[in-house]
């Protein structure tokens, strides 16, 4: 464990001392005016709202679609593999989407990309709607992915932009938790669209929710960064030249914030949690729907819902303990900060309720049959759900403190890194389960997600020196 000697001659910027505490709380390090006051509290909060609105259609976008597969196979003459495939072309483009769309907001304003990205999913869903074969539905697919990847990278920043260091992972946590019913409701939606009208009239619900986000977003969605942070990031990228008015940027980039070692070991922890996510989600139709005998597409979206409401718990619980975690950890050490504090909320989640939950729902589905059977499986897909995002929500949290400047940059980069392990570890997940069967492909699944947590306790534990082995212009205790 850190000391408090070790943490008071730590050099990293991140370790500079902050204000006493006083009465345990954890100082704000507010500055008249400064950039946390631009905003009212009511303010704030309409403000994530409509964030919140935006973050929640890429799960939509994705969720929606997921129970359809058999479905749109039968429809478009092809099988549930090669459709399959159209969900992981729309990860690996909603990773690439969410860096672009991270750069650009980096340097001209959360608003203005989001009056761009929403046309594209707008447009996206539309495609998708009327698409009559796989190549057609595959590149719709793709344009609606990028176009909806801009809701969490962005949103992340902006919420990075509003909140101090003790109320960032608050607001964080209610940002996901109001994302996250996503994930709990489109696939009940695309269910019952799919088994009683059509697949198609999801995304066209889409497309409604897409434009009734983009109306407040042009009449009023105030800018959340700074003038003076765009202002330098424009003059920076324009190489001194006043006055251009636009720059082309390399959204790929912020994938160099990933050779500092607190990242990408964090990053790479996080995503073995994701995985047990879509081991238990993506085949659910072929797994715990044949093990039970269960064809009706709206039943199946029903078990998704298990899953998406321990995320609505996870988000906001996740984001409370993460602040007391920074709080708890200031008052231990006298007032100064060491970030990795805050990944001490990711401990339960990473070494119990991930893991077990994977575990337990293979051994449910290959051995227990009937109604218990499917009964030990919802209640571990709930505490998945608790739990993934128990690991996540801190994650993005602490990405936005080491690199506040860079904020949505960070998480695009760490997302993109998830999106595409998730992309890769789609098309592998069902041979596999074919292969070795249910229990032993999530027995496996569990062993990755232990790993992860080995490696958040190794960044917690050696993070004030993992950090100097690389420097990203970390973010000090002033910026936050």
């Amino acid at each position: 464990m850190l000391t408090q000697e070790d943490a008071l001659q730590e050099e990293t910027p991140l370790l500079a001392q902050a204000t006493a505490l006083e009465g345990g709380s954890y100082p704000d390090s507010s500055k008249p005016g400064d950039q946390y006051d631009r905003f009212s509290a009511r303010q704030k909060r309409l403000i994530v709202g409509l964030l919140s609105w935006i973050g929640l259609l890429p799960f939509l976008a994705s969720g929606s679609f997921v129970p359809s597969v058999p479905e749109i196979a039968r429809e478009l003459h092809s099988t549930g593999p090669v459709i399959n495939l159209t969900i992981t072309l729309s990860i690996i483009c909603a990773a690439i989407g969410s860096l672009c769309w991270a750069t650009y907001s980096g340097t001209y304003g959360r608003r203005s990309v989001y009056l761009c990205s929403l046309p594209c999913l707008c447009l996206g869903s539309v495609g998708v709607a009327v698409a009559h074969s796989v190549p057609t539905l595959m590149f719709w697919r793709v344009v609606q992915a990028f176009g909806a990847s801009s809701g969490l990278s962005v949103g992340a920043g902006a919420i990075g932009d509003m909140y101090r260091l003790g109320e960032r992972g608050t607001a964080m946590g209610i940002f996901f938790g109001a994302c996250f019913v996503g994930p709990a409701i489109a696939p009940v939606a695309g269910g019952i669209a799919t088994h009683y009208a059509t697949w198609r009239a999801a995304p066209w619900a889409l497309f409604a929710m897409a434009v009734m986000a983009y109306i407040p977003t042009i009449f009023w969605l105030p800018e959340t960064l700074g003038p003076e942070i765009a202002r330098k990031k424009l003059l920076e990228a324009a190489g001194g030249q006043q006055g251009k008015a636009f720059v082309w940027l390399n959204p790929f980039k912020s994938l160099a914030l990933l050779r500092s070692p607190n990242i990408l070991i964090t990053t790479i922890g996080g995503t073995t949690a994701l995985l047990t996510d879509c081991v238990l989600l993506i085949p659910l139709s072929y797994t715990i729907g044949k093990a039970y005998d269960i064809t009706n597409e709206a039943v199946i979206g029903m078990f998704f819902l298990a899953s998406g409401i321990g995320n609505i718990v996870g988000a906001p619980l996740a984001g409370y303990l993460a602040d007391r975690a920074v709080i708890k950890g200031g008052a231990r050490r006298g007032g100064v900060w060491y970030p990795e504090d805050r990944l001490r909320a990711t401990i339960s989640g990473a070494l119990f309720l991930v893991p077990l939950s994977t575990l337990f729902s293979g051994l449910a589905t290959q051995f227990v049959p009937g109604m218990t059977g499917i009964v030990l499986n919802v209640l571990c897909l709930f505490i998945n759900g608790v739990g993934v995002d128990i690991m996540l929500t801190p994650l993005s949290s602490y990405y936005i403190d080491i690199l506040h400047s860079r904020s949505a940059e960070v998480w695009a980069a760490s997302w993109a890194v998830r999106q595409f392990a998730v992309a890769l570890s789609t098309a592998g997940i069902l041979p596999l389960i074919n292969a070795v069967g249910v229990a032993a492909t999530d027995a496996l699944f569990a062993v990755v997600a232990w790993i992860g947590f080995v490696l958040i306790i190794v960044t917690i534990r050696y993070g004030a020196r993992m950090r100097e082995w690389a420097d990203v212009e970390y973010s000090t205790s002033g910026d936050n």
